[in-house]
């Protein structure tokens, strides 16, 4: 009897191959090699939304109070507290591309609960609370981050509730913008935040979200420099 055995086939390296071919695997091998690469670098090179400048206003402290920390809602030496919705703001100062920016001075300043700053030229009908701070300071560490305890911000005359913010690098670079109240009813009358482009506004607007289980507020707004 005689048997017949199977063919036996060369395999992918012992067949023929035309170089054109050849070319063309070594061409899509070498690009899935380099996809995982090519992927991180887009990623990394993807740059934020700058924080958009806005103005100081006309009540920047004309006479820094004693107390410049980052509590707004005692003010020292009375140790008294403000009135309002007390609110954790934190957030991070960093550049384009994710980067923190350490030593950057934060300011803030805002209108008391009852619309009042800090400021002689702010003459409101209303008395200004005797235990709001009214401006506050700080200095990010490593990683760029700055912690505020404040009051979630109310409307005055004319604006909808917002922050002042001024940013200033070691090399004295200097960014002042505003921070805004997600869902505020105010928002969409407010000039201000109306002259900037929808990407800018959103930016610059954060929600002041309630805490579980307290009556305090908490916003995360992170400011992005050149």
């Amino acid at each position: 009897m005689t048997f017949i055995h199977p063919p036996v086939w060369p395999t992918e390296n012992e067949m023929p191959q035309h170089p054109q071919a050849i070319a063309r695997r070594r061409l899509i091998l070498t690009a899935a090699a380099l996809l995982p690469a090519t992927l991180s670098a887009i990623g990394s090179a993807a740059v934020r939304q700058l924080t958009p400048p806005q103005s100081r206003g006309p009540f920047y402290p004309d006479r820094l109070p004693l107390d410049q920390d980052n509590d707004l809602t005692r003010l020292s030496p009375t140790d008294q507290s403000a009135a309002g919705e007390i609110t954790e703001l934190t957030g991070r100062v960093v550049d384009q591309h994710g980067s923190p920016l350490q030593d950057t001075l934060v300011e803030i300043w805002q209108c008391d609960a009852n619309g009042r700053y800090i400021h002689s030229g702010d003459r409101g009908g209303s008395p200004r609370d005797p235990g709001f701070q009214g401006y506050g300071r700080f200095r990010t560490g490593a990683n760029g981050g700055y912690r505020f305890r404040t009051i979630k911000p109310v409307p005055y005359p004319g604006r909808a509730p917002h922050i002042h913010v001024a940013v200033t690098r070691p090399n004295g670079q200097r960014l002042v913008t505003q921070l805004y109240v997600e869902g505020a009813p105010d928002n969409a009358r407010d000039l201000l935040r109306r002259s900037l482009s929808a990407s800018q506004r959103a930016a610059v607007t954060v929600p002041f979200e309630p805490d579980a289980g307290s009556e305090t507020f908490s916003a995360h707004f992170d400011i992005v420099l050149a």
